[in-house]
C-alpha cells in the first residue's frame, strides 16, 4: 500500500502502520515536512511547543509553552521520520490517482506508473492558493506575492506594502513587515482572534482542557466555515497578542475588504467595524466556553477595549511596490484524484474509519476530517491510528 505525503499526517500514518506490521511505502513529492519548509523565514509555531507531539515522540524540551521557529519544526519531523516511520521515498510526486485493473489503484508518479491495492492520502486539504480575481487588475509595477512566496521583509522593495487578508498569516506578516520600516496597509476580512496567554498559560493549553478541539464538522454553523481563517495569533518573539487592535496601535493602516482596483487605485469596503465585531463575538464565545467548562479554574479573559474604526477606503498604488495575498487556501484533491469522493467544497467525504466510499481509499490530516484536532500536530496521531487499525483489520 501507499501513503501519499510525508508531512505530520503521513508520518503519523506510517508510524501507526509500522506498529501494526502493515507493509507500506510513503511517497513524498519534495522533502519531509515540505509544507513547513515553505513558510517564511520568521515563521514560528503558532501553537505552544508541547503540541509537537506525534505518536511516540512527545515534546521533551524545557519550554512547553513557548514557540519554536520553522527550522526546529522541520528538525522535529525529520527526526521523527528517521526514528518512527517506515520507508519514505522523497522526490516522488504522485500526479494522479485513478482506477486500475481488478480493483487496484493506478498512481501516475514522477517516476512512472505504480499500482497498489490501498492508498492513504496525507497531503493536507489546503494546497491551492486562493487569490481573488481583483489581483489581475493590479498595476504592472507591483510585485504580487502569496504567503508561499514571501520569505522576509528584506526581500521587498523599500516602499509601501498592501496585505490582503487578515487571518493568522496576514496579521503576522503585517506586523513583521511594518517593523521593518515599510508602510503597511492591511485589507481586513472577518477573522477570529484570541489572546496569546491567560493565567500564565497559552490560550491553546486552556482550550485543550475544554471540548473546543473535539468539535466536528456537524458543529459548524455552515460547511463553508471550514474555509474560515485561523484565529489571529503569533508565536513570534516568544508569543504575544496580535490582532487588529494591536496592529492599529503599532501604526499599521487598516482597511476593509479589498473591493476593486481601477486607474491605479485600490478601493476598500466600509466594513472594518463589522469585521472587528465578528472577531469580538467569536472571542466572547471562547470566553463563555472556558467559563462554562472550566468553572472556577477558568482564566480571567478581559473584555476587549472599544475599537475606533478609521478605515482607509482608497489607496493610491503608486506608492505601493508589493501586494501580498493572504486569502487562504482551498482543497485541490479533486484535481488529481479521479474518484467521486469529495463534497461541494472539494473536501473528502469519509466514514468513521476515515475511509471513503471507494474501497481502499483513505484520507488523513484534513482539517475537521474527524474533529478540530484532525490536522494538528498533536491530534493527527489519533486519526492515523484509526486508519491503520482499519487497514490492519481489513487486511
Amino acid at each position: 500500500m501507499v501513503v501519499v505525503g510525508a508531512g505530520q499526517a503521513g508520518l503519523a500514518v506510517s508510524n501507526a502502520l509500522e506498529t501494526r506490521g502493515v507493509e507500506h511505502v510513503v511517497l513524498e513529492a519534495e522533502r519531509i515536512a515540505s509544507s513547513w519548509r515553505g513558510r517564511w523565514d520568521g515563521f514560528t509555531l503558532v501553537t505552544p511547543n508541547w503540541t509537537l507531539a506525534l505518536p511516540g515522540a512527545p515534546y521533551d524540551g524545557d519550554d512547553p509553552e513557548g514557540h519554536v521557529g520553522r527550522d526546529l519544526i522541520v528538525d522535529y519531523l525529520e527526526a521523527y521520520a528517521d526514528a518512527h516511520a517506515g520507508e519514505i521515498r522523497a522526490g516522488v510526486r504522485v500526479e494522479r490517482i485513478t482506477a486500475g485493473h481488478a480493483g487496484r489503484f493506478l498512481l501516475d508518479t514522477s517516476e512512472g506508473p505504480l499500482t497498489c491495492d490501498r492508498v492513504v492520502v496525507c497531503t493536507g486539504a489546503y494546497r491551492r492558493v486562493h487569490r481573488p480575481s481583483v489581483a489581475g487588475a493590479l498595476p504592472a509595477h507591483v510585485t504580487v506575492l502569496d504567503t508561499t512566496s514571501y520569505r522576509a521583509p528584506g526581500d521587498l522593495a523599500e516602499a509601501g506594502v498592501l496585505i490582503v487578508g487578515s487571518g493568522q498569516s496576514g496579521v503576522q506578516l503585517a506586523e513583521e513587515i511594518h517593523a521593518s520600516g515599510r508602510p503597511v496597509t492591511l485589507a481586513c476580512g472577518r477573522a477570529p482572534w484570541l489572546p496569546r496567554r491567560a493565567g500564565g498559560r497559552d490560550i491553546v493549553t486552556w482550550l485543550e482542557r475544554t471540548s473546543y478541539f473535539e468539535k466536528t464538522l456537524a458543529d459548524l454553523p455552515d460547511p463553508t466555515w471550514r474555509l474560515a481563517p485561523n484565529a489571529q495569533l503569533t508565536g513570534a518573539r516568544g508569543g504575544h497578542d496580535l490582532h487588529l487592535r494591536t496592529l492599529q496601535r503599532q501604526g499599521v493602516t487598516l482597511a476593509g475588504r479589498l473591493t476593486g482596483v481601477r486607474d491605479g487605485h485600490a478601493t476598500f469596503a466600509d466594513d472594518l467595524s463589522e469585521s472587528v465585531d465578528f472577531g469580538d463575538r467569536w472571542y466572547a464565545d471562547v470566553r463563555r466556553l472556558l467559563a462554562t467548562e472550566l468553572g472556577p479554574d477558568a482564566p480571567a479573559l478581559p473584555v476587549p477595549e472599544p475599537f475606533h474604526a478609521e478605515p482607509r477606503t482608497e489607496l493610491d498604488l503608486a506608492g505601493v511596490a508589493t501586494v501580498i495575498f493572504t486569502c487562504g487556501f482551498r482543497p485541490d484533491h479533486a484535481r488529481w484524484i479521479e474518484f467521486p469522493v469529495f463534497d461541494e467544497l472539494g473536501f473528502p467525504v469519509v466514514d468513521d474509519d476515515l475511509a471513503t466510499s471507494v474501497p481502499g481509499l483513505f484520507f488523513c490530516g484534513v482539517h475537521l476530517l474527524r474533529n478540530r484536532r484532525s490536522s494538528l500536530m498533536w491530534g493527527v496521531g489519533a486519526d492515523a491510528a484509526i486508519v491503520a487499525e482499519t487497514l490492519a483489520r481489513r487486511r
